[in-house]
Formats: structure tokens, sequence, C-alpha cells
């Protein structure tokens, strides 16, 4: 019998995996621009706010001359506003990739991955590495070419969003869920951009049966190259917890090791977090809140973060305040998939990881 039908409330850790990643981009999404909403002015907003600590949506800002930074859509991702999920393409992706393996199978190629962004995806909604790689799917380009042709996104963090239906689907087998998720990458992305969607969908996997967070990490860098940057840079964050630095001096430890490299690139978005799981220790709204606290690319790194952390909490176990408000609804710009409930797709994910086919 597989690990996948034999572990114990797959279908509950499954929706936690879902509502975890919507309810970690929401979160992050107001402040989701890593050159102005720096870790000391996140904080700043919400001790304005009386915020800190953090356990719930952030709250809408005490200045309204702060407001004018948020991003355009923050009225509909703060609390006491949301009424289901808003539009977003960390979330779009996983639905994506779930309609991508409902349709070909986990024997998909990266071809079928750009015929489906093609029909499903509008153009408009794909952004940096992803829109590079769209332009050249429809100028007639083929993969790798579609990832390296005028494409100076390539380690930037696009296809690390989209692992997280990988894991989910392969629970507990952390190096399919990382084949997997390499096949997407490469479409788009080379290097470490490739390293961290496989490295994403491995700790995914690993969540479901590791012990600990830390362990589903040290699990996850098995799949990558030791000497890549990526790995490097997750094993000094989780080397600077274990030497008890507090999360602030880790965080601005790795910016120095990592400055110059973007706000929306790979390497410094693991080391958030990673940190952020990490020093969450394994508590659900302690590692939303640190994650997104951590600044850089706050709605990719809250929905990873929800993710892993709603895979081993399960859905049950999801404080009220981070499900509640979504009202069980998805908003996406994927065709067809406008207005789906999230327990839906929940249910689709469970069949594929059950079958495993």
């Amino acid at each position: 019998m597989s690990t996948q039908r034999t572990l114990p409330d797959l279908a509950d850790r499954l929706h936690g995996g879902w509502l975890g990643r919507i309810a970690g981009n929401m979160l992050g999404k107001p402040v989701e621009q890593g050159e102005v909403w720096t870790r000391d002015r996140i904080d700043r907003y919400l001790r304005r706010a009386a915020a800190l600590p953090l356990t719930d949506y952030l709250p809408e800002p005490a200045d309204p001359a702060e407001a004018a930074a948020l991003r355009p859509e923050w009225r509909c991702c703060v609390r006491g506003r949301i009424d289901g999920s808003c539009r977003d393409d960390d979330v779009d992706y996983a639905i994506l990739g779930l309609h991508l393996l409902e349709t070909h199978g986990f024997g998909f190629s990266t071809e079928q991955v750009g015929d489906l962004w093609l029909l499903r995806l509008p153009y408009l909604q794909t952004f940096t590495a992803e829109r590079a790689a769209y332009r050249n799917l429809a100028s007639g380009l083929k993969p790798p070419l579609t990832a390296t042709y005028d494409n100076p996104y390539q380690e930037w963090i696009g296809a690390l969003i989209r692992a997280d239906v990988f894991g989910w689907t392969c629970p507990g087998d952390p190096v399919r869920a990382a084949h997997l998720a390499r096949r997407d990458a490469v479409l788009s992305h080379t290097g470490n951009g490739v390293y961290g969607a496989m490295w994403a969908a491995a700790l995914i996997a690993a969540s479901f049966t590791a012990p600990t967070v830390r362990d589903a990490l040290e699990t996850a860098l098995a799949v990558v190259p030791a000497g890549s940057r990526l790995a490097r840079t997750v094993r000094r964050v989780a080397g600077l917890h274990e030497a008890r630095l507090p999360w602030e001096q880790t965080l601005a430890t790795v910016a120095e090791e990592t400055a110059g490299l973007g706000w929306i690139h790979t390497v410094p978005n693991a080391a958030v977090l990673t940190a952020g799981l990490l020093y969450g220790e394994g508590d659900f709204t302690r590692t939303l809140a640190l994650t997104v606290r951590g600044g850089l690319d706050t709605d990719s790194n809250g929905a990873t973060a929800g993710s892993v952390a709603g895979v081993r909490t399960g859905a049950r176990a999801i404080p009220a305040q981070w499900r509640e408000p979504l009202r069980d609804t998805v908003r996406s710009a994927v065709f067809g998939f406008d207005g789906v409930r999230i327990s839906a797709l929940a249910e689709r994910t469970l069949r594929l990881a059950t079958t495993g086919s």
C-alpha cells in the first residue's frame, strides 16, 4: 500500500495546505513590494495600528498617508474587509498546476505546461519570468529556449510559487515532487530558479511525514545541489537558528550576505521563508506572521509558509480568523476557475494524491 493511502487525515491536511497558501498570500499582499516595504517599515506600520504581535490579517493603515504605499488591492485583503480571496498569481499557479495534473497526469511534459498557459492563463496576469516565457511560447519557441531567450528573470521566485501542487500530490515522496516541479520550472527558469521550485515541492511533500519543520527542510535540501547558492543560504539560516540568534539578527545577517540579488530573487526569499518556518516553531499564526514581517516578496513567501504550516496542522486546526474570512471561495484569473470553492480544490487534489497517477 502506498504512503499516500496510509497517511492519517490526508484530506484535512491537503485542505489545510490550500487554506494556508491562500491565507498567507492574502496576509502578505498589501505590502508586496520589497523595495518599499522593508522589515522595519512593515513593523512600524503594525505598531502604529497596535497590531504587534501580528495574529490576524493586516489591519487597515492607522496613518492615511500609508495607504498610498500599499498595493491597490489592500482594501480587499485587510482584516474586516475580506470576503473571499483576492485574485493573485500565487494562487492561480496552484490552480493551473492542479488542472495540469488532472488533464495530462503525472507524466506531463514541459511543452504541455506551456500549452496550458496559453489556453488558460491571460498574458497580462503573468509577470517577470513567466511573462517572458509566455511571450516566447506565443512566438513559437520551445522549452528550454522559452526560459533563456530575452529573460533576465531566470532565477526569480516565479517557479517556486508554482510548486505547491507537486508537493501536495506527492505526500511523503519529496523526490518525486521535486522531479515534477523541475519539469514545470524549466519552462521559464534556470539555475536557482529551478532549484527553488524543486526545494519547495520537496519541502511540502516532506511536511506530511517529517517529525519537525527542521526535518522537512533538511529532507528538501537533499533534492538540490548542495553547492548551489539556494542550498547554502537555507543551511545558513538553519545554522543561525540553531545557534539561537534572534529572528531579526538572522534575517539581517542573511540580507547582508545576499545583498544585490533583488527582492524577487529566489535565494533571499528562500532565506525569509526558512526563517519564518523555523522561528515559527510549528505554530500556524506565528509562522505566517514572521514570514510576512520578513519582507521581500511578502505574498509569495506568506503563501508558501502557509502551505507548509497548513499541511502540518490540517484545516481543522487553522485558527478561525484565517479561515472564515476566505468564505471557502477563490478568485482566479485561470479560465474556468473563478469562484471555485477551496474545499473543492482540496477534494480534487486528494483524488490525485491518492491515485498517484
